[in-house]
């Protein structure tokens, strides 16, 4: 002990005399101030990241049929959708699950993908006037007839426009670049004589508008979607970054589907519109110029010259609106709107403020700025499990978000449906799809007939039951069937029915997520998960949020180790830099060390004493550096870090960072400042030792 406090006296009083010591200590102050905040910083993105996924759709934990091909990806993998076995019964994993002491919640899940068609302008159009006539065969007022007639001329105009286009195509391209056929059938629909006699058949008409002259329209898209199918009251109560932008909840027990925010945004909106907003974030967020942006000059042009999408909308009452409106804020007597939207869309850094705010306040109120409003039935077509093709009608009821992955491609992408649709959609017998199977058994006079007894059956052996075709005249009554009120009305039965909360969990899902109470305890439940499902013989895989979430949680990881190996690289660096540091300092000293030896001081008491000079050094500017650090990062942690680009929106978990530091920091920046200078000190001390008295007291150097 008194060796360890003349040590610490010799320490304390050679703290400033030495420059060297100052310069090492501001090195140790820097690295320290470096640690804390680097640490703080690469934890905090961390659980940002994990915070993301976790609160979105992945969970704690996920449970999967171990019979399953291919391993849970929520997220999607290259080549598709994973192959998964089906769980039976979700109620019965989660009676398992759920006794679990540390098991918050359990929610049921399937994920999916299929194409959709949004149509194009003409399509819709066409669509609202043959409802409308079917709202005639109910009863004719003068409203709706008023409404028909303003979608003839809005249909009207639109042949006009598009024969334009033909005209020139065949003016740029060659006369023979127009489908002959597509010419025939514009000039019917254009002829005078096609809408005097619209009203005597009406769907006969609008049939041969949707057959041969919507096609002729390509502002249509054919999407691909990928939705999940869950309990959606219990998933929104459950994770807690969702949240819905537009619109509501689907209701309690209801069909229903809320679209991406994402999706809605870059599938279904005007594509002008979507530009506008792209540019406008481009030059907020990232404060980019259009002069010094290809791509926001791109976008600037394709509004310019792709008004097309924006003429076929409006109706000749809304054209005239919007001339007006175009006069009015541009000062032109312009009278075409085809030529007053490009001088409106020629944009540059100085106008487009300006022109961003008129274009909603004057133009968007005249457009239907999205190709599926809130409120409308979406149909979804896909192959199920076995192979056929199955449709839904599901009702939009609104938007919603994940914070912090709302700008994310493959997480942001991810749809939201109900489980019974999905469960129909996927291919699986619904309780409405057994009854109606079982009522047309009945009505067919189908017998089930046993495999082993199928050949005696349909070749009459000796002595076996042999089956006979009857005759069942009027049984099958088509127009009944192929009636389009009854699909109608089934639909809004469906849409219509409050499932019951034993329905939707008495079914199968093809996996379920899991809350944790206590996070820290992850491993440990999920190892005794496990252990329990297989002894209640489920046959269930448990795995934990990151892998469960495929390349998002891959990316994670990658991004994790990726930050971690930059703040080891800066660590190397501070190790070099305080090694030469004290390398030169040591040195110095060398005579010092001589006369210390020539009195008497053993190699252990001089080895010991530059030690116990570095640890002193290293705690008194280690500790101004984890103060100062600390205060860096309370500051960032009231005023947060933009996220500058997209890619940091995932890694900020959101449009700011909100750094916080732990305990943990500041010990791991002591232990780690204090062992980089120790082990830096060592070698140059364990040199200077080496020396014999006599050659230390000769040198100068």
């Amino acid at each position: 002990m008194s060796q360890l406090k003349l040590l610490l006296q010799v320490a304390l009083r050679n703290l400033f005399v030495s420059k060297i010591n100052i310069l090492i200590g501001g090195i140790i102050f820097f690295g320290t101030v470096l640690v804390v905040v680097g640490g703080a910083f690469v934890d905090s993105m961390d659980e940002a990241m994990s915070r993301s996924i976790i609160g979105s759709v992945a969970g704690h934990l996920q449970v999967y049929s171990e019979k399953s091909k291919d391993e849970l990806s929520l997220f999607g993998q290259m080549g598709g959708e994973p192959d998964l076995s089906a769980v039976d019964d979700f109620s019965r994993i989660k009676d398992v699950v759920q006794k679990h002491p540390n098991v918050k919640t359990v929610v049921p899940m399937g994920t999916s993908g299929a194409l959709i068609t949004s149509g194009n302008t003409v399509d819709l159009t066409l669509a609202r006037l043959r409802d409308l006539y079917k709202k005639v065969a109910e009863g004719e007022t003068p409203e709706l007839r008023a409404q028909i007639s303003s979608l003839q001329s809005h249909v009207r105009q639109m042949l006009s426009l598009l024969e334009e286009d033909l005209k020139r195509r065949s003016e740029l391209v060659d006369e023979k670049a127009n489908d002959p056929a597509d010419v025939e059938a514009l000039a019917r629909a254009r002829s005078e004589s096609f809408w005097a006699d619209f009203d005597k058949d009406p769907f006969g008409s609008l049939e041969f508008l949707e057959n041969r002259i919507a096609p002729q329209v390509t502002d249509g898209d054919m999407l691909y979607i990928r939705y999940t199918g869950t309990d959606l009251v219990n998933f929104q109560n459950t994770f807690d970054r969702m949240r819905i932008v537009d619109g509501g909840p689907v209701p309690p027990g209801r069909r229903g589907m809320l679209l991406s925010k994402f999706i809605y945004e870059e599938a279904f909106k005007l594509k002008t519109a979507r530009r506008l907003d792209l540019i406008q974030e481009a030059r907020t967020l990232n404060h980019k110029m259009i002069s010094a942006d290809p791509q926001l000059e791109r976008w600037v042009k394709e509004n310019r010259t792709q008004t097309r999408e924006i003429l076929f909308q409006l109706d000749p009452i809304k054209t005239k609106q919007a001339v007006e409106r175009l006069q009015r804020v541009l000062g032109s007597q312009e009278t075409e709107l085809g030529k007053l939207l490009p001088l409106f869309f020629t944009m540059d850094d100085s106008n487009f403020d300006t022109r961003y705010r008129q274009f909603y306040a004057e133009l968007a109120p005249l457009l239907d700025l999205y190709r599926i409003r809130i409120g409308d039935d979406l149909t979804i077509t896909a192959f199920t499990r076995t192979g056929y093709v199955q449709s839904v009608n599901v009702k939009i009821y609104g938007t919603y978000q994940f914070d912090g992955l709302e700008k994310s491609a493959v997480a942001g992408s991810l749809n939201l449906m109900d489980l019974m649709s999905f469960r129909e959609l996927y291919g699986y017998l619904t309780a409405e799809k057994k009854a109606e199977l079982a009522k047309l058994q009945e009505a067919s006079g189908v017998a089930e007939v046993k495999r082993e007894d199928a050949e005696s059956a349909l070749f009459g052996e000796e002595g076996s039951a042999t089956l006979t075709a009857d005759a069942t005249p009027g049984l099958i009554d088509e127009d009944a069937q192929l009636d389009g009120f009854a699909q109608k009305v089934r639909r809004e039965e469906l849409a219509n029915r409050v499932y019951t909360q034993e329905e939707i969990e008495k079914g199968v899902v093809l996996s379920a997520a899991v809350l944790l109470k206590d996070p820290e305890l992850l491993e440990q439940t999920m190892a005794e998960l496990q252990a329990t499902v297989k002894a209640e013989g489920l046959p269930l895989r448990v795995i934990s949020w990151q892998k469960a979430s495929g390349l998002i949680g891959q990316f994670v990881l990658v991004a994790k180790l990726v930050l971690y190996f930059a703040v080891f690289i800066i660590f190397v660096v501070a190790l070099v830099i305080i090694n030469n540091a004290m390398m030169m300092a040591t040195l110095q000293r060398v005579r010092e060390v001589g006369t210390l030896r020539a009195i008497g001081a053993q190699r252990s008491f001089v080895l010991n004493m530059v030690l116990v000079e570095t640890l002193v050094l290293g705690l008194v500017f280690g500790t101004f550096g984890a103060v100062v650090g600390g205060a860096i990062m309370q500051l960032l942690g009231h005023v947060g870090i933009p996220a500058g680009n997209e890619a940091l929106y995932f890694f900020f978990s959101g449009p700011r960072l909100f750094p916080t530091l732990h305990a943990s920091n500041l010990v791991e920046a002591f232990v780690i400042v204090l062992v980089v200078s120790a082990l830096s000190t060592f070698h140059p001390a364990f040199l200077a030792t080496r020396v014999s008295p006599l050659q230390a007291m000769q040198t100068d150097e």
